[in-house]
């Protein structure tokens, strides 16, 4: 069975754009970002959760990105997350930023599970792991 998507929905404020009233490239990783949070969030996962409880934190390890059109100031969006593979230690996630439907960014990102204090690879907590697997990769 594969995951439906999850979809944050996501407004362009000023502060997110140049000069030109452009959303700036690197911001569209904070929208992303913020999708995730917001998928571990909507599975019963907080982060702060998962630090404290688990001792453990997911972070970026690759983001291969996409700029297909832009987004402007006061543009609304959805940023959806497809959760792709599950790995002992990996996740990874497709990811897409839309302006009625249409594709502004498409993104890739391999999360690790990291120890919280040591930040060295460590498997990813079998409740979340459980949690995170109804999808087929």
């Amino acid at each position: 069975m594969r995951a439906a998507s999850f979809v944050w929905p996501v407004r362009v404020y000023w502060e997110d754009t140049d000069a030109g009233g452009v959303v700036y490239y690197a911001n569209y990783l904070k929208f992303l970002e913020r999708a995730r949070s917001e998928w571990l969030r909507s599975r019963g996962w907080e982060q702060d959760r998962l630090r404290e409880e688990q001792g453990v934190v997911f972070v970026v390890r690759r983001a291969e990105i996409d700029y297909l059109a832009p987004a402007r100031y006061n543009d609304q969006l959805d940023v959806r997350c497809t959760p792709t593979e599950l790995g002992r230690a990996t996740l990874v996630v497709a990811q897409a930023v839309e302006r009625r439907g249409a594709a502004l960014v498409r993104a890739f990102v391999t999360l690790a599970c990291v120890h919280a204090e040591r930040f060295k690879p460590v498997r990813i907590p079998p409740e979340l792991s459980l949690s995170l697997s109804d999808f087929a990769p």
